[in-house]
């Protein structure tokens, strides 16, 4: 069960179930160690590696991957952990072994222990009374400070405290204790304890290590007689002069803490308790409690935790809960007296419960087991003393820390026994609250750890209570149980709650582990079946009402009121009488939060109540009196009311005119009988919540309200109200604000067909006019975008009849415009600060593309002509060849559903057998148009069908000469180029290409969107030898053609990316022969003397590498000369400068030379002409 105490701070991540049952699955399929073969060959190579760095890492890395594998299921490594741990030892007591390999055998042992744990491993050490000396000596010799080597230490350590275990006086081994020099020899008991002492006081994993080296040390019985009494004043001393306040001190008391705690666990308490006590005052003087590190806080814990073990006798209270006993009055009868020892054990006691409230959870569990420890061991007096005190933690004046650390020790007193059935009766309602404790702090809140410890108690009393014990209070904890399994916010919490209880089985086949991960599931699906049970029923509609709806958490809110709605049917009645006149006084409060739940609340409920009556053949205001009609209406009233106030008002409101639209909508799809009441004038209120965050539950709101309430008996609208909403939608179409021409854009979308009739070519005009670029409006891609979803909304309302009138019906007469604004939308390429806002307009467009044409086909087909349908495949064919993602996969998806659709198919599809060829029925769900590399190699296969080859190459340009190096860009120009070999031997299509690329340039010259990157493109194309096939070809027109169009392209241009890539391309068109070439060169003499110093060094390194390649261009006698000329010339140096270079190299090639002419301009400046 989870413990953790860290809160979420937004929407927790739900992960599937199929994603956790696949983890869950491969965390257990080992059922054995099976890279045994392996590691024997690592060990038996360690020899072989150990002097090359790179391999001996390399081993090392293998190693710990295979180990790691086994961190969850260490007890398959047991059977194999002797003999890994001979081949080591091996290693090490061989003394040919070069000291990398002798730490490289302990790195191993060290990464097996971490595995598997130390205590396990431990016993496996040779603890024959020859290993003393040699392994003293190596860890004599080891070096304390030497970073690289600690596991050395630490296992050397372990290993030396299992040798102490051996039976026999220290003293036999120091034989003469003078040495041969003549010096007194240290006896080999002094020499263990400065070793423990040294590295008790080191920073690195070593000090753990001496810690039980001390524990198994000190408590020897000749060591304890000489020893043990300076080693704890020793300890005391450093303890005393140390401080937590430097990384010094805090390292040296994290090493005495540690070995006194392991002291005082191993050691026997009689010879402990003459020095508890001035041990437990030396640790109250050290504060450990101030102190910010966790660590020490936790080790003071522990220490005092086994201190106050040591002053009471360790034997088993009498007076315990057993579970299966009937007489615990026979239990009870045995009073102990109360001995100093055990009045001393009450400021140990003490100093735990405080631990109870620390700000880290480890320092809080460890108090909590301490606590059922000592309270195990205490009479019952005193022992209900500490339950007393744990009770006093569960008060809301404490922090959620103390909260936490109560229901830890309650869980701990209840496994033991030791919380008696007397006490129950004040613990229950504790627990209670426990289960439901949440508190804001500022944007997220705390509690989610006490809530999953409250769930920890109930586990416990389950397991630890006779179950007679608990039936007074089973139907509460269960239900609470219930509750946080299916309605806490978290889902560990979810998790932990979903235990054992009443239906047990029935619910937690529902409500099971990977169930409840998903918290809308949780809310909407399992809550309705778990409410099937009775006794559930109500606590859980009430806990939604008083916790829930007035959460701080708005999704929370609003998933507890839909909650409400699929909850109605189950308690019909008291939804209705009890917990709707409830909520209603709610709704106006002054409370933002639980007004914002309880308004939506209340519409959710109504409307469930409605259906359900409806259901059952009743009036719709059955379950309603007059009373909570009255309510219904004043929650509108009241709210408008306060909204319109101020602008401030409005803004903190927002929630609630989102809530007063839902409410609108409920209550309309209830059909609630308002029908000429003045509350139906809240369709102004509508209007006012055309805002940004408001616009879909307005729209959906508007859309209720028309259907039920502005249309009268003969199914026609009151022309009045008709012409005043028509009107003002269609005028606010014009708004200077953005967002408020989105909203009406919307709205009109939504309106009925009884209020768009008559006013059809109205409303198709002014959505025309929203969806058209200004110069004031440039940027207003987001009303351009709803105004095209608004147009097909409004056409699949009114429906298609090809002779109809163009007031009423999508018809012959107005089907040419529709079309017309929908395709001039895919041509919609803004860009603005937020990028490609564009791209928003052409996948609406797109999108009411393909829906006004599926909804002509499925009704009158005539009316879609083969030009409109030509212009639409080809413009989705461009979309489709285009470079960003999630567009280019909308265009593809639109392409293909039209191309697919079969009830009946669209007509006038051009090449439809080839294309359904390129794009298989079968392969339309599996074909990612995401992914550049299974898009592109599809969409240029359309480049061999005339139709599309114009669109699809303009699509292409845009993506092959992309900005940057991604993958689009590089499967773009690959799918490019295999084309192009493909075509290579066939002069026709060639000729045909190279007329449509022409054509894609010429329409969009001086269009930097295109012509940039078509530039680009040419560049790459001519460089990958794309058009080989006309280079011998002299003065072929198209080099000729595409010379003209660069120059034009670039003439009087500053856009350095653009002149880069025409230098690209006059380089490629140099391969051509003809006059060709000496137009080219004059072109890139004259780009030589640019104004811009970049574009001057750029061409002279594009013409030296173009040089290289195309080597006939200049007569070998002066190729030196030129090459030299272009690489040692500075050209960022002054234009006069680098003119005389230039002139020089076209008197060298017979270029003629460029001449300055003055044309003089308004701004005075010159320009560079040829002849």
């Amino acid at each position: 069960m989870a413990l953790g105490e860290a809160d979420a701070l937004g929407p927790e991540a739900e992960e599937s179930r199929a994603q956790e049952l696949d983890v869950i699955a491969r965390g257990n399929a080992l059922e054995s160690f099976t890279e045994s073969q392996e590691v024997r060959g690592l060990v038996g190579g360690l020899a072989a590696v150990c002097g090359d760095r790179t391999a001996r890492e390399t081993a090392v890395e293998k190693f710990i991957v295979i180990m790691d594998k086994y961190q969850e299921q260490p007890h398959l490594l047991d059977c194999h952990l002797e003999w890994m741990m001979n081949l080591l030892l091996d290693i090490i007591r061989d003394s040919a072994s070069p000291s990398e390999l002798f730490h490289l055998a302990f790195k191993f042992l060290y990464i097996i222990t971490k595995v598997r744990g130390y205590k396990r491993f431990l016993r496996l050490f040779p603890h024959e009374v020859g290993d003393l000396q040699p392994v003293l000596d190596m860890l004599v010799d080891q070096n304390p400070k030497d970073c690289e080597t600690w596991e050395t230490r630490y296992m050397l350590l372990l290993w030396l405290s299992m040798i102490c275990l051996i039976p026999f006086d220290l003293a036999r081994f120091d034989g003469n204790t003078v040495s041969e020099e003549g010096h007194a020899r240290m006896p080999t008991m002094d020499r263990i304890l400065k070793v423990a002492k040294c590295y008790l006081v080191v920073s690195d994993k070593a000090r753990d290590a001496a810690a039980v080296l001390v524990s198994k040390f000190i408590v020897r019985p000749d060591v304890r007689q000489k020893r043990m009494a300076d080693f704890l004043d020793w300890t005391l001393s450093m303890l005393s002069k140390s401080s937590f306040q430097t990384m010094e001190g805090t390292v040296v008391m994290n090493g005495m803490l540690q070995a006194l705690a392991q002291l005082f666990k191993h050691g026997k308490r009689e010879d402990c308790l003459p020095y508890a006590a001035t041990v437990l005052e030396c640790l109250d003087n050290c504060k450990l409690s101030e102190s910010n590190q966790m660590v020490l806080r936790k080790l003071g814990m522990k220490l005092v935790q086994r201190l106050g073990l040591t002053f009471v006798k360790p034997k088993v209270a009498k007076w315990r809960y057993q579970r299966g006993c009937r007489s615990l009055a026979a239990n009870l009868q045995a009073k102990g007296s109360v001995t100093q020892s055990q009045m001393i054990n009450v400021a140990a006691n003490e100093q735990l419960l405080v631990g109870l409230k620390d700000k880290d959870t480890i320092v809080r569990w460890s108090a909590a087991k301490g606590i059922g420890r000592i309270t195990g061991r205490l009479p019952k007096e005193l022992a209900d003393d500490v339950v007393g005190s744990l009770l006093d933690c569960f008060s809301f004046q404490e922090t959620d820390n103390a909260w936490h650390g109560g229901c830890l020790a309650l869980a701990e007193l209840g496994r033991r026994g030791l919380l008696l059935p007397s006490r129950i009766s004040d613990v229950v309602p504790v627990i209670l609250k426990a289960l439901t404790y949440d508190e804001k702090r500022g944007s997220c809140s705390v509690g989610s750890n006490v809530r999953d410890a409250a769930c920890y108690v109930c586990w416990a009393f389950a397991r630890a209570y006779d179950p007679s014990e608990l039936i007074p209070f089973i139907n509460q904890i269960s239900s609470a149980l219930v509750i946080a399994a299916v309605f806490d916010r978290d889902v560990n919490c979810r998790r932990a709650a979903s235990g054992t209880f009443p239906h047990g089985i029935d619910i937690l086949t529902a409500a099971d582990y990977f169930a409840v991960g998903n918290r809308v599931n949780c809310y909407l699906t399992i809550s309705v079946y778990i409410a099937g049970f009775p006794e559930y029923t109500q606590p859980m509609i009430d806990h939604l009402v008083n916790m829930k709806i007035n959460h701080w958490d708005s999704v929370i809110r609003e998933l507890s009121t839909k909650a409400l709605h699929n909850l109605t049917p189950r308690a019909p009645e008291y939804m209705a009488n009890v917990v709707l006149p409830r909520l209603l006084p709610l709704s106006v409060g002054t409370d933002l939060h639980t007004r914002h739940g309880a308004i939506l609340a209340c519409a959710e409920i109504t409307h469930a109540l409605c259906k359900l009556a409806e259901e059952n053949n009743r009036s719709v205001t059955y379950y309603f009196n007059e009373k909570s009609l009255e309510g219904l209406k004043q929650i509108h009233q009241e709210v408008c009311r306060n909204c319109n106030l101020s602008f401030f008002c409005i803004y903190l409101f927002v929630k609630f005119i989102f809530t007063v639209c839902t409410l609108i909508e409920k209550l309309s799809l209830s059909k609630m009988p308002f029908r000429g009441d003045p509350i139906i004038g809240m369709c102004k209120c509508i209007k006012f919540t055309i805002l940004p965050l408001l616009q879909e539950s307005a729209v959906s709101a508007l859309a209720a309200l028309c259907n039920e309430y502005y249309i009268n008996e003969k199914g026609e609208a009151d022309p009045a109200l008709q012409d005043e909403l028509v009107t003002r939608y269609i005028s606010g179409l014009q708004n200077t604000e953005e967002m408020i021409r989105c909203g009406f854009s919307l709205a009109l979308g939504a309106l009925p067909r009884f209020l768009l009739k008559g006013r059809l070519q109205q409303v198709l005009e002014g959505l025309k006019k929203a969806t058209i670029i200004s110069p004031e409006d440039v940027s207003f891609a987001q009303s351009r975008r709803d105004a095209l979803i608004a147009i097909a909304k409004v056409c699949q309302t009114v429906g298609v009849k090809g002779e109809g009138s163009q007031e009423e019906y999508v018809c012959k007469d107005n089907v040419t415009q529709i079309y017309a604004t929908l395709l001039n939308g895919v041509t919609d390429y803004t860009t603005d600060s937020r990028g490609d806002v564009g791209g928003w307009v052409r996948k609406a467009a797109m999108t009411s593309l393909m829906e006004v044409t599926l909804l002509l086909v499925q009704n009158e087909a005539e009316l879609i002509n083969a030009n409109i349908c030509k212009q639409i495949m080809c413009w989705l064919a461009q979309q489709a060849a285009e470079k960003i993602d999630k567009f280019r996969a909308h265009a593809g998806s639109v392409f293909l559903t039209l191309l697919h659709f079969d009830r009946p198919p669209v007509p006038h599809i051009p090449h439809r057998e080839e294309l359904e060829r390129i794009f298989p029925r079968s392969e339309t769900e599996t074909l990612n148009w995401n992914a550049s590399s299974e898009a592109f190699p599809r969409i240029t296969q359309l480049l061999g069908l005339p139709t599309y080859q114009y669109y699809v190459l303009l699509g292409l340009s845009v993506s092959v000469g992309g900005l940057t190096e991604t993958t689009v860009r590089k499967y773009s120009a690959q799918s490019l180029f295999e084309y192009m070999k493909k075509i290579q031997n066939d002069s026709s299509d060639m000729e045909s290409f190279c007329e449509t690329l022409l054509k894609v340039f010429e329409d969009n010259l001086r269009n930097d969107r295109v012509s940039v990157p078509l530039l680009t493109m040419l560049d790459q194309m001519l460089a990958n030898g794309c058009f080989d096939i006309f280079t011998m070809q002299g003065n072929h027109p198209f080099p000729v053609k595409l010379f003209t169009l660069c120059k034009e392209e670039i003439k009087r241009s500053k856009d350095i990316r653009k002149l880069r890539s025409s230098i690209g391309v006059f380089c490629g068109l140099i391969q051509f022969e003809g006059d060709m070439r000496e137009k080219v060169l004059f072109q890139l003499f004259l780009l030589l003397c640019h104004p811009f110093p970049v574009i001057r060094k750029t061409t002279a390194s594009q013409v030296y590498e173009m040089l290289i390649t195309y080597s006939d261009v200049v007569d070998p006698a002066i190729m030196d000369e030129v090459m030299t000329i272009l690489s040692d010339t500075n050209w960022e140096a002054e234009l006069p400068v680098v003119r005389e270079k230039r002139n020089h190299l076209c008197d060298l090639m017979k270029v003629p030379k460029p001449q300055l002419v003055s044309k003089v301009k308004a701004d005075g400046c010159c320009s560079l002409t040829n002849y």
